[in-house]
């Protein structure tokens, strides 16, 4: 995920301080990684510096200074066409799961491998149901419905690989093991 066009995107509806963006950016990407708000202010510092963004004054609300941040033209020409970008389907595996499959099957026994795949398939059930459960919610808002659609995708994806692995984990073993 790139911060900075999310910082971007989040800009667009006008100008917000630092910690109104990691608020925003947490509600509205719900199953992204929260922000630091350290992770905030050295993202606005770059983009101040590149002139994406430019500071639009400061407010005091019962506490520190809180200097807001508004999108430039540059800015907006550069979430434009980063919205207009074709994300490319990763060409490689990059994936711990993946990683952690292969190498149980290195180093660990059939039957140590497979209570592993058991394990992770049990854990990724148990995350579906939750997501499943969010989204079905009477209070769920659109954007913690889609968030959870993209989980559940993946999840899913994950959970057939992880049964057809199962099932060829004896073979896989053996021709790791030869």
């Amino acid at each position: 995920m790139s911060t900075s066009h999310v910082l971007l995107g989040l800009l667009a509806a006008g100008p917000r301080h630092g910690y109104e963006l990691k608020r925003a950016h947490d509600e509205r990407l719900p199953c992204a990684r929260p922000l630091a708000f350290g992770q905030v202010y050295a993202t606005l510092a770059r983009l101040c510096r590149d002139g994406l963004v430019a500071t639009a004054g400061q407010t005091r609300e019962g506490g520190p200074d809180r200097t807001s941040y508004a999108l430039t033209d540059d800015g907006r020409a550069t979430l434009d066409h980063w919205l207009g970008t074709v994300e490319p389907p990763m060409p490689y595996v990059a994936s711990t799961l993946f990683a952690k499959v292969a190498v149980a099957l290195l180093v660990a026994d059939v039957n140590q491998a497979r209570a592993y795949l058991i394990a992770q398939r049990r854990a990724h059930t148990q995350r579906l149901r939750e997501l499943t459960a969010l989204k079905t919610a009477p209070a769920a808002r659109i954007d913690e419905v889609v968030a959870a659609d993209f989980a559940i995708a993946h999840l899913d994806a994950d959970l057939r690989w992880l049964h057809t692995t199962l099932d060829r984990v004896t073979d896989w073993h053996r021709e790791v093991r030869s």
